[in-house]
């Protein structure tokens, strides 16, 4: 148990610390938004991960439905004409 915790904390702190050095290496440059189909899946992708500790099977489930959701995002940008590259 202690050493999942340890892993939790480790993994807290290296996130912390990518996203300072991200924060002072922004770029300038004005970014494209998240699409709202992207955000659902990038949720439940997040959400397959923080509750796959307790039950596996729901974990791998809400992540398969993250990526399931993030497929039909690109299908319907390739469909739209949207340049998926910028």
């Amino acid at each position: 148990m202690v050493t999942s915790k340890s892993y939790i904390l480790i993994g807290v702190v290296v996130l912390a610390i990518i996203i300072i050095v991200l924060g002072i290496f922004k770029n300038k440059k004005p970014g494209k938004k998240m699409s709202k189909l992207t955000t659902v899946s990038f949720i439940f992708v997040i959400l397959g991960i923080v509750m796959g500790g307790d039950s596996r099977f729901s974990g791998y489930s809400l992540m398969g439905i993250g990526i399931i959701v993030a497929i039909i995002d690109i299908i319907m940008k390739r469909r739209s004409g949207e340049n998926l590259n910028k």
